[in-house]
């Protein structure tokens, strides 16, 4: 894919694969599969949120982690970003359609990782045993 700007037509035909080190699709996925990313909208599909409330409930990520990833998810289309002009200002995040489907699609594989935790757990143990 070259640097040049395309047109939405000329991106419908486009076939993204992720595995192309250029493909945009791929920054896409870091966005939501890195472990701020896949946490916060997790956490955004219970509700909508103030930062201050997301970084509670995202126990251990940094203000400027938090702020940089749900950047990249506003940027992406996820996460909608909604300032209000009051006096101090409120901001609040939530997500879009596309970000409720690609929660779900998360919070699936989130299941799935925390039942299966005590057969990882017991390869961590024969794994860490004979090394």
């Amino acid at each position: 894919m070259s640097d040049v700007t395309t047109s939405a037509d000329e991106q419908d035909q486009f076939l993204f694969d992720v595995f192309a080190q250029r493909c945009p699709s791929r920054s896409t996925l870091e966005h939501l599969t890195g472990k701020w990313g896949t946490l916060a909208m997790v956490a955004l599909h219970e509700g909508t949120f103030r930062f201050n409330q997301l970084r509670r409930r995202v126990d251990g990520v940094s203000e400027k982690m938090l702020a940089q990833t749900l950047q990249a998810l506003e940027r992406d289309g996820f996460v909608h970003r909604e300032a209000q002009a009051t006096i101090p200002p409120k901001v609040e995040y939530s997500l879009t359609d596309r970000g409720r489907h690609t929660a779900e699609l998360l919070i699936g594989l989130i299941q799935d990782v925390e039942a299966q935790m005590p057969e990882v757990m017991a390869a961590r143990e024969r794994y860490d045993a004979t090394r």
